[in-house]
């Protein structure tokens, strides 16, 4: 490696200064990655007996679009009892929404012209059924990385160091060590810099011949 002497303003450096240091992953991130690290590798979480984390959800994403055959297959993955409490959460939860209107839900219920509950739709619900398997997923995977689900063991996740992502890890560190560098001027670089902005404000634009 060539030296150049103290002052031409080439800073030197030693052979590792380039690389950042080793950083500490903060707690919540560490736990939110591991978390994500669980659902892919565990695709099964998004199974029919996800429906009762959220009835009305699912059956506006997900049972709307479903063929008769693919309820009825459903149906035997749940097992009697299971669709028996689907059932009895999807209209408990439908009561629930015509007594208290959310105006900020994706979609609302009323009454009609027998007493039968009615689904009104608004514009944000999908139009197809992979829109809607996406936008199912997005959700349950929302709830789950901040912690919203009840009946999981989170504890076994969070602090399962086999659920961590290095290269996540090491990339997410190398942004927040970047972002937190500042510029600067060594004392040749400065002394250039300002001998240009003099010479552009001395100039007059215009070429002489």
């Amino acid at each position: 490696m060539p030296r150049f002497a103290e002052g031409t303003g080439i800073p030197i450096r030693g052979n590792n200064v380039m690389s950042p240091p080793e950083t500490q992953v903060p707690d919540h991130i560490r736990i939110k990655n591991r978390r994500k690290t669980y659902l892919d590798k565990h695709p099964e979480y998004f199974g029919p007996q996800l429906e009762l984390a959220d009835p009305l959800l699912y059956d506006r994403l997900i049972r709307r679009f479903q063929t008769p055959a693919e309820r009825e297959a459903e149906g035997r993955k749940k097992g009697y009892s299971g669709i028996l409490e689907a059932d009895l959460y999807r209209s408990e939860a439908k009561l629930d929404a015509i007594r208290h209107p959310d105006p900020n839900s994706m979609f609302t219920y009323k009454r009609g012209p027998d007493g039968e509950i009615l689904a009104e739709d608004r514009d944000e619900i999908p139009a197809n059924k992979e829109d809607g398997l996406a936008r199912w997923r997005w959700e349950m995977e929302t709830r789950f990385l901040r912690g919203g689900d009840e009946d999981f063991e989170y504890d076994a996740v969070d602090n399962n160091p086999d659920y961590d992502d290095r290269v996540i890890e090491e990339r997410d560190a190398q942004d927040r060590y970047f972002d937190e560098e500042e510029p600067e001027f060594v004392e040749g670089e400065e002394a250039v810099a300002k001998s240009k902005s003099h010479e552009l404000r001395g100039e007059s634009g215009v070429q002489d011949f």
